[in-house]
């Protein structure tokens, strides 16, 4: 390509999330760089986004953001023209254990990002921030793009809370700036193909992969913590959303920056919500087989009930979500049992 051909940088691009947006940009006709530390994520599936999208070549760079460097080398090469960034460290339980690497990697890596961007005059960004930013509410109801329903309870929360303050002071001051801020509640499923999905370096931390690890046996039961929730089934209640529906919204912010209208923040997220035995019902249906678990006591901090109200995203956007639990367990089912050792999979 010259050097003219204008890219989309997606930082992160080798994760869970970003990785599954860079195939869905790929399929729409954009050019993408993919920059990632590979920390959480592997190379490998690089080849499977070239081989699901048809294409010969896709620039990737492994950098860390917390080196300014490596950005600017990356700026160097292509006409980057916006940028969705992706890169994070996201894990909450080990944000309160290691606090100061959560704020170096995701704040520091966010304002190296962006004096990048000011230096080769890129005004474009989708950031994919996260429900974390949100205290805390025991009433149950959907949260708002508010600011009154801000305030994290978590490094990793925080972490996103203040680097959506700190775009926000950047598009305010810099002429011709536009962000938006995707706030996505519980990404889960996977590409249907069963080539990508989501591969923890570490025992995973959230429900669905673990549930996941479950049925493929490579864990041994999936703890439940507390059934005596005010929810339907006295289990919590949490708004999960399809991973492709997930990358198919920052493809959508991508596209309403070209409308240049400044800073915006979009829930993204089905507004309903499932409990922890029914996603672990709805796994064992998409696999054919009992799923063991255990109750055990409450988790310190957790609440009855977390979904959003997609209102804005779906007025705005244009964007709702179009695949149900089925579908995420389908395709996370899929996923897990080709790739039972995820990416490291021998068959890959």
């Amino acid at each position: 390509m010259s050097a003219n051909t204008p890219y989309v940088l997606v930082t992160g691009g080798a994760g869970f999330i970003g990785s599954h947006t860079v195939l869905e940009l790929l399929t729409q006709g954009y050019n993408v760089v993919v920059a990632d530390n590979l920390q959480n994520s592997c190379a490998e599936l690089l080849q499977r986004i070239k081989k699901l999208a048809k294409i010969d070549s896709l620039p990737f760079h492994k950098v860390d953001l917390t080196s300014i460097d490596e950005i600017r080398s990356i700026f160097s090469q292509y006409k980057i023209v916006s940028v969705v960034h992706c890169a994070a460290l996201k894990a909450v339980g080990e944000s309160v254990r290691r606090p100061l690497a959560y704020y170096r990697n995701n704040v520091t890596g966010t304002l190296n990002l962006l004096e990048v961007m000011i230096e080769n005059n890129v005004s474009d960004l989708v950031f994919s921030s996260s429900a974390t930013v949100y205290k805390s509410d025991p009433s149950g109801r959907p949260f708002k793009e508010n600011a009154s329903d801000l305030g994290s309870n978590s490094p990793y929360g925080r972490t996103k809370l203040y680097t959506e303050q700190i775009i926000h002071d950047v598009v305010s001051a810099e002429s011709g700036w536009n962000a938006i801020m995707l706030r996505y509640f519980n990404p889960t499923g996977a590409h249907e193909s069963g080539l990508l999905g989501e591969d923890p370096s570490k025992v995973p931390n959230n429900l669905m992969p673990y549930v996941a690890k479950v049925a493929v046996g490579k864990l041994d039961k999936v703890h439940v913590f507390g059934d005596d929730y005010d929810t339907r089934d006295g289990t919590g209640v949490r708004d999960y959303i399809h991973v492709m529906d997930l990358a198919e919204a920052h493809v959508a912010a991508l596209k309403r920056l070209d409308e240049k209208r400044g800073y915006e923040v979009f829930n993204l997220g089905s507004g309903a919500g499932q409990s922890v035995l029914e996603m672990i019902k709805a796994m064992e249906a998409a696999c054919g087989h009992p799923i063991p678990y255990v109750v055990e006591p409450r988790r310190s901090g957790d609440i009855d009930t977390i979904v959003c109200d997609p209102t804005s995203a779906e007025k705005e956007l244009g964007f709702r979500v179009t695949r149900g639990l089925d579908k995420m367990c389908e395709d996370l089912w899929r996923w897990q049992k080709n790739n039972p050792d995820g990416y490291n999979t021998e068959s890959s």
